[in-house]
């Protein structure tokens, strides 16, 4: 028997839950995307995505997902034998680093590991190596979506400007924008990118790169960039086909003018604060289970874990199991324990990763916390008692 009939959870690290309005906006007749309304509805929500991350700063709009707009990042500001260096902490740092080698750019990398940050003093001494200052640009995981380790961008900047080294710091916030506090501009991040599919709550397809004036003026100084991912004309469009570099993605932009109304209606700072409260009471729920149980959490300092994404070890392949049993019987996707390989589980069967990102509240948390004791009771998982109480104190402080 199964109870997974009725609305099914996808309780993954995106794409996330896309809200019923997003959903609704975009099912309608296709548009004119020579003039009109759609022309005057995506120039309104330039400023609105500049919100979001918290600048002013220009913005460029892909029909790509997230490793495209890596791609593009990297494109506008580096070619083949310049040099990048990689702050690697999980395994979307080595994607990155993997992205920009295969355009020709050689990328260095300093691997932090998958349970800890980026550690500045390291990183100091890297740049002031660099005497040459031959590295174009820094490049750092907001949010690693494997190991769900948070880097702050602060004590990197700090860091960079203490080695004075001039390269530009480049954030991949594919998992952390719309989810945790980010300021790019006070923050002093020159480049970040993002994507529609995670805090954003709009189906994959659509991305996003932000770009500081600095970044504008690496662009201008490369000898040539590709047409398509050129960010030149996508920042300054003279005409709206430029916003593309082509047809405009018209329903992804319905859902996200849906999705932005509810950000703004809810207000950035509640958005950064609701993330946080539910991810208060997810590791709550796991502290308990893991108190004399097998459970433990990737990320041991609570300072450093997000509020997007938390990965979860279960050992053997207890991960694996408990995914196909909440699966199977309850109607709950997690997330599979990506980039978590190692001799003792080669294929990251131990872990698993909730998504508490985007369109989410209290009662899909709980529900979803209540069916994970559920199949860990069903699976034979040893752990403690209490988890569900403590969720429910976090989510009752508020």
């Amino acid at each position: 028997m199964t109870l997974a009939a009725g609305r099914p959870y996808l309780a993954i690290p995106g794409p996330s839950v896309m809200p019923d309005a997003v959903l609704q906006a975009m099912h309608r007749a296709a548009p004119n995307i020579y003039e009109g309304d759609i022309i005057t509805m995506v120039q309104g929500m330039v400023p609105d995505l500049q919100r979001v991350a918290m600048t002013r700063g220009k913005v460029a709009f892909y029909i790509a997902n997230g490793h495209g707009a890596w791609e593009a990042a990297l494109a506008n500001i580096a070619g083949p034998g310049d040099r990048v260096l990689v702050c690697v902490t999980g395994r979307f740092g080595h994607g990155w680093a993997e992205m920009a080698e295969g355009l020709g750019i050689i990328a260095d990398k300093i691997d932090f590991g998958t349970t800890a940050g980026i550690d500045p003093a390291r990183l100091e001494d890297t740049l002031r190596a660099d005497t040459a200052h031959s590295y174009k640009a820094v490049l750092f995981s907001h949010v690693d979506t494997a190991t769900s380790l948070l880097n702050d961008p602060r004590p990197i900047r700090a860091a960079m400007n203490a080695a004075d080294h001039p390269a530009l710091l480049m954030a991949d916030c594919i998992a952390s924008m719309a989810c945790e506090e980010f300021h790019m501009d006070d923050w002093g991040v020159d480049v970040a990118v993002t994507a529609s599919q995670k805090g954003l709550m709009v189906p994959p397809g659509l991305s996003f790169i932000f770009v500081s004036p600095k970044a504008e003026e690496a662009r201008a100084a490369m000898p040539r960039v590709s047409r398509y991912w050129d960010w030149s004309g996508r920042i300054d469009p003279e005409r709206f086909y430029q916003f593309f570099g082509g047809t405009a993605p018209t329903h992804h932009l319905f859902g996200l003018r849906a999705a932005l109304d509810m950000l703004h209606g809810e207000g950035m700072a509640q958005v950064w604060q609701r993330h946080a409260t539910l991810a208060r009471a997810i590791w709550a729920a796991c502290d308990a289970w893991g108190d004399g149980g097998t459970l433990r959490l990737n990320v041991a300092d609570p300072k450093l874990r997000s509020h997007a994404v938390t990965a979860i070890g279960l050992g053997g392949r207890n991960g694996s199991a408990l995914r196909e049993w909440v699966s199977g019987q309850a109607g709950v996707t997690l997330g599979i324990g990506l980039g978590m390989e190692s001799p003792e589980d080669p294929k990251g069967e131990g872990f698993f990763r909730i998504g508490h990102m985007g369109h989410l509240n209290a009662h899909m948390v709980l529900g979803m916390l209540g069916t994970l004791e559920a199949g860990m009771q069903a699976i034979g998982v040893q752990r403690g008692a209490g988890a569900l109480s403590a969720a429910a104190a976090v989510i009752a402080e508020g």
